[in-house]
C-alpha cells in the first residue's frame, strides 16, 4: 500500500496509511526500537534526571545533563553506521535538544533575573530558527515535492545559503553545539561553585565554572548568530515558495480561461 497520495502539486503523505504501517511493524523492522532511537530515549531520561536535581544537587544535575548532550553525537553516529536513520529519530533528537536547552535556560532566567529577557530571547530564537528550518527542509526534501531550485523566483544561491548548518562538517557542528551547551552549563555551575582555582595573574580569582564560561562565550555567540542566519534564510525560502506557488496557480487559471 502506497503511503503517498497524489495532489495537484505534489505527492503528500497519507496519515492514515502511515499510522497503519507504524502499528503493523514487526520487531525485525521496528523503527521505535532502532538503536539510535533507544539512545534517544536514554537522552530523554537523563534530561529528566538533570531537571529533577537542577534546583538542589548541581553535581548529579551536571553529570546527567552532560551525558545526555554527549549522547547527541552517539545516536547520529549509530544511525549512520547501522543504517538506521529515520525521520522519527531525527525529530526526536531535535525535540530533545530544544526542550533540554530550554529547560536549562528557564532555570538560568530565575538564577539570573537581571538577564531573564536575554535567556527568554535565546529560547525564542532557538525554537523559531529550528522550526522554520524544519519546514524549509520539508519543502526541499519531502517525496514528490518539486526541488526548490526548480521553482521560479527562488535562486539556487538562496537554497545553498540556507544550508549553513547542514553543509558544515559533523565534527564542527558538534563542537559548536557542545560549546554552546558548555556556556550554559558553566553559568549554572557559577551559582554553586565560586572557589578560585588559584591560577596566576588575572585568572587568580576565577573559579572553574567562570573560566569555562569565558572560554565558551564566543562559541555561544557564534551558535546563536548561526541560528539567526538560519531563521532568516529559511523565512526567505518559505516566502519564495509561497510566491512561486501563487505564480503557478495564476498560470494554471490563465490556462483554464484560454481553454474555456
Amino acid at each position: 500500500m502506497c503511503i503517498y497520495k497524489s495532489s495537484s502539486s505534489a505527492r503528500r503523505c497519507d496519515p492514515k496509511v502511515a499510522v497503519d504501517l507504524a502499528t503493523a511493524q514487526t520487531y525485525s523492522e521496528n523503527v521505535f526500537l532502532f538503536v539510535p532511537n533507544i539512545i534517544g530515549y536514554a537522552r530523554v531520561i537523563l534530561a529528566g534526571v538533570s531537571l529533577h536535581f537542577m534546583s538542589y544537587h548541581p553535581k548529579y544535575c551536571t553529570i546527567a545533563y552532560v551525558i545526555s548532550c554527549l549522547l547527541d553525537a552517539v545516536d547520529g553516529l549509530a544511525a549512520r553506521t547501522l543504517g538506521q536513520t529515520s525521520k522519527f529519530g531525527a525529530v526526536l533528537d531535535m525535540v530533545t535538544d530544544r526542550c533540554t536547552t530550554s529547560c536549562l535556560l528557564c532555570y538560568l532566567s530565575s538564577a539570573y533575573p537581571d538577564y531573564a529577557i536575554v535567556f527568554q530571547l535565546l529560547i525564542a530564537l532557538d525554537f523559531s530558527s529550528h522550526y522554520m528550518h524544519m519546514y524549509r527542509y520539508a519543502y526541499s526534501c519531502a517525496p514528490g515535492y518539486i526541488p526548490l531550485t526548480q521553482l521560479p523566483l527562488i535562486p539556487s544561491s538562496l537554497v545553498t545559503g540556507s544550508r549553513i548548518m547542514t553543509a558544515t562538517s559533523q565534527t564542527t557542528l558538534f563542537l559548536i553545539c557542545a560549546g554552546n551547551e558548555l556556556f550554559f552549563v558553566s553559568l549554572y555551575l557559577m551559582k554553586w561553585v565560586d572557589t578560585p582555582m588559584g591560577l596566576p595573574w588575572i585568572l587568580s580569582s576565577l573559579s572553574v565554572a567562570q573560566l569555562l564560561a569565558c572560554c565558551s562565550f564566543l562559541v555561544c555567540v557564534l551558535k546563536n548568530v548561526i541560528n539567526l542566519v538560519q531563521l532568516w534564510k529559511a523565512s526567505k525560502i518559505l516566502v519564495g515558495v509561497d510566491l512561486a506557488e501563487r505564480a503557478i496557480a495564476r498560470e494554471a487559471k490563465e490556462a483554464e480561461k484560454k481553454r474555456g
